[in-house]
């Protein structure tokens, strides 16, 4: 699969001065981790589910969570779990499709060898697991119950499979609370470096967190001016997410509102979303449309998760899945300090920028830079004069 390949040749050679790579389930996993970008979260009561996921797919969408938690009510698991099943087998029968990485969220440990056991040879299409509420009292329970899952997952399917990935969500009081938080997470750490070679991203669970308090933000604000919760991401980040080599990607968390022209929730606040940028770029009826749906939040918020250490953004909507996936492209000047940084050759000082606007300073830059080209790879390079205003316009259909 490739980010952005539903442009056509020429918007793509226009676009980008380096296109986006392809990638795959057999991807490294610290490559596979940055282009998991926008994930785009389903209900496994979907009716027409396999539809949906190849439909997306064709749209643009290279990761899919399939949710039987929360997004279920209790009474209709039963249901869902069988609707699940069914559509992996459609999709199984359809071998030459173009499929996302696909992942389930369950709810229990003991739900991932049952689910895996039902799903017979269409198990080869799973890439893993999402799983929610994970503390370290019970995260070593999941552990095991993958463990038998990609057992059963090995005799039931002949078409060879990496291990089974997972993606642990940072979302209960023990890591929230003050008092409990330093100790849960020292011991989370401890956990998954124990199963580093399954885990593909730590998720965070904003929803849940906020709802801890009773607490809800609006378009009008991110997730950093919920400061119970933005205090945590720091510490997520802190912990696990050092770029030392021990860290995981953490991603961002999710993004609620998909206003409509004629309704979505009161905004009070005037958006943060320039005009020049889109009357510079010649789309100066974008930016409306960006607003109307509340758009503008998600982008400041995705902005703001990359400058605090996140990548890539839990999505409940696909027109959000376009704008975190241009948002993750790299821009040429980005780019162009990250190659001057590290093709310098040298084991420390500092580099004019050859944009004469900033200072390259090889030794603390270094890491940037890596993590930059890492992105590029996956996401693309923007070519000189391209601005996110352009992908956008390229991708959002209206």
């Amino acid at each position: 699969m490739r980010h952005f390949g539903y442009l056509s040749a020429s918007d793509t050679d226009a676009l980008f001065e380096a296109p986006p790579e392809q990638f795959g389930r057999d991807s490294p996993p610290e490559l596979l981790s940055v282009a998991l970008g926008a994930t785009l979260y389903m209900p496994a009561s979907r009716p027409a589910l396999a539809a949906d996921v190849t439909k997306q797919a064709a749209a643009g969408v290279t990761s899919v969570v399939v949710c039987l938690e929360d997004a279920i009510a209790d009474e209709d698991l039963v249901e869902a779990e069988a609707n699940l099943v069914s559509a992996f087998a459609d999709l199984w029968e359809q071998a030459g499709s173009e499929l996302p990485l696909l992942f389930v969220r369950v709810r229990a440990p003991e739900q991932i060898p049952a689910l895996v056991a039902r799903l017979g040879p269409a198990a080869g299409l799973l890439d893993g697991f999402v799983l929610p509420k994970f503390t370290a009292a019970l995260g070593a329970r999941y552990l095991a119950a993958v463990d038998a899952a990609d057992a059963l997952r090995g005799s039931a399917t002949d078409r060879g499979a990496p291990p089974l990935r997972l993606m642990p969500v940072i979302e209960s009081g023990a890591v929230l609370y003050a008092e409990t938080r330093v100790e849960e997470l020292t011991r989370l750490r401890d956990l998954l470096h124990g199963a580093r070679h399954r885990i593909l991203a730590v998720r965070l669970g904003a929803t849940d967190l906020c709802a801890l308090y009773g607490l809800r933000r609006s378009p009008d604000l991110s997730i950093y001016d919920v400061k119970v919760v933005s205090d945590l991401i720091a510490d997520v980040v802190n912990v696990l997410g050092r770029a030392d080599g021990s860290g995981f990607t953490v991603t961002g968390p999710v993004w609620e509102y998909f206003g409509q022209e004629a309704g979505g929730p009161e905004r009070i606040f005037k958006p943060q979303l320039r005009q020049s940028p889109f009357l510079e770029h010649d789309e100066p009826d974008l930016r409306g449309h960006l607003v109307s749906r509340a758009i503008d939040g998600l982008i400041r918020e995705v902005t703001l998760d990359r400058a605090n250490g996140l990548h890539g953004k839990t999505t409940i909507h696909p027109s959000h899945v376009a704008v975190v996936n241009a948002l993750s492209v790299v821009s040429h000047e980005e780019h162009r300090d990250a190659a001057d940084v590290l093709g310098s050759g040298r084991a420390g000082g500092v580099l004019a920028s050859v944009h004469r606007n900033k200072m390259n300073e090889v030794r603390p830059h270094t890491a940037w830079a890596r993590a930059t080209m890492l992105r590029a790879r996956v996401f693309g390079v923007a070519a000189d004069g391209v601005s996110f205003v352009d992908l956008l316009a390229a991708s959002l259909p209206r």
